[in-house]
């Protein structure tokens, strides 16, 4: 698909549009942005999971980026790398039963960052995701519940729990030190007309590693203490699986390396433009896919009150279901970012609209949820149709499958929309604060 962004232009907005948009089609080339995502998105990169060498060279490839663009390190930063450590936790056996017969390996899968041993249903909520009913929806209200869950799955649902097994063989992550408040969940697929008893023991191995955002700043002229942060996140699931003869790198291209593209161009484009007012941040977040890590970390750097705006873009690397030259932007009815951008791209055939997935739950799936949850602005850009995507979260997520044009063109769009904020004429109402 050819998309065109080219702009249809009103007779009194003609000279200013034309300007922004002549220095967009100019600074951001599309041969350059396909050298960036081939570059995060190939092989080599092994997917990007965390604490792996594909994660290493795809933080060293974003520093050098910031680093010829001429960007500066965040404050207190030595370098690009906002470091931190976590612990990481990988399985080491697990064994449930449930009223004295064995659950097979298959049919089970846990969540919890450290071990276990349960010997009653004492203190144990029981919970069905059950059959004819939205899984993801019932998945993320397991989330909301107690402390320790035993959650049975329908059998219709065994392609989904495939998933969840093969998630949850991979462990989990926490930040060290940290009071562990997450539930533990025992998933197991099957139906139990009554749970009588149970007994659960899980064993994990606990390790410190490192993890790094990858910040650059550009100072503001004028408004050096107010902050507006492009985001998007550079992990993935990494290495998913493993057969003789079958891909097993989880590419992730569209997930997250076209929001991380365009997170490094827009870097390019507004350094070269050297006109902010407001100081410009450019990060890209690590651990999003294993619980948000970097984007919570990096929320502890700075003080949220400064923080004008955050635009969070994910997943950009194809068109969204509105068709060309159009994004959608979530939690769009929050504030008034959205208008804000919309009125930016006056004159142009590029829109904005609000999420047309509600029940996904998007704006707190994503990094934009730690600052927004702190009261700013923050949204996340993206054109994906998620309940159809057939790539999300596969080997097939590969560069391969990617509409290049549409992404240029969101990028681009986006740099438009941006400029009355980063000139420090717009200013987007806040989010409320998520009570704690």
């Amino acid at each position: 698909m050819k998309v065109k962004f080219l702009i249809a232009i009103t007779a009194l907005a003609a000279a200013p549009i034309l300007g922004f948009c002549q220095d967009v089609n100019k600074l951001i080339k599309q041969d350059d942005v396909e050298r960036i995502i081939k570059t995060l998105s190939a092989d080599d990169m092994e997917g990007r999971g965390v604490f792996t060498r594909g994660i290493e060279k795809a933080a060293t490839f974003i520093e050098g980026e910031f680093k010829a663009a001429g960007l500066k390190p965040f404050t207190g930063n030595p370098g690009f790398r906002q470091s931190f450590n976590m612990v990481s936790t990988t399985p080491v056996s697990s064994k449930v039963t449930i009223n004295g017969e064995d659950v097979p390996a298959a049919n089970l899968a846990i969540s919890s960052s450290a071990s276990f041993n349960w010997t009653s249903t004492d203190g144990v909520d029981v919970v069905k995701i059950a059959a004819g009913k939205d899984f993801m929806a019932q998945y993320r209200a397991v989330f909301s519940g107690g402390k320790k869950q035993l959650v049975l799955v329908d059998t219709s649902y065994s392609k989904n729990f495939g998933r969840l097994v093969s998630r949850y063989k991979r462990g989990g992550t926490s930040f060290k030190g940290a009071d562990n408040t997450a539930p533990v969940i025992v998933f197991v697929l099957g139906t139990y007309a009554d749970v009588k008893s149970i007994a659960a023991n899980y064993e994990v191995k606990a390790t410190e590693k490192p993890l790094f955002n990858v910040v650059g700043v550009i100072p503001g002229k004028s408004k050096p203490n107010e902050y507006v942060v492009f985001g998007g996140h550079y992990d993935h699931l990494g290495i998913i699986k493993k057969g003789a003869e079958q891909d097993t790198i989880a590419n992730g291209a569209d997930d997250d390396a076209s929001g991380t593209t365009a997170v490094i161009t827009l870097a390019k484009y507004y350094k070269k433009l050297n006109n902010n007012e407001r100081t410009l941040v450019f990060v890209a977040f690590t651990a999003e896919e294993t619980g948000g890590y970097g984007s919570q970390y990096f929320s502890k750097q700075l003080d949220p009150d400064k923080v004008v705006a955050l635009f969070n873009i994910e997943m950009i690397g194809k068109a969204a279901k509105f068709g060309e030259n159009s994004a959608f932007i979530t939690g769009f009815e929050r504030s008034d970012f959205g208008p804000i951008l919309q009125k930016n791209l006056e004159g142009t055939a590029f829109k904005f609209y609000p999420d047309p997935y509600p029940e996904q739950n998007l704006f707190y799936r994503s990094d934009n949820a730690t600052l927004a949850a702190l009261g700013v602005p923050a949204h996340t850009i993206s054109t994906d149709q998620i309940p159809t995507d057939k790539f999300y979260h596969t080997v097939k997520d590969e560069y391969s499958t990617l509409d290049v044009n549409n992404i240029v063109a969101t990028i681009r769009a986006i740099a438009l929309s941006s400029r009355s904020i980063v000139s420090g004429k717009d200013t987007p109402t806040r989010i409320p604060k998520l009570d704690k």
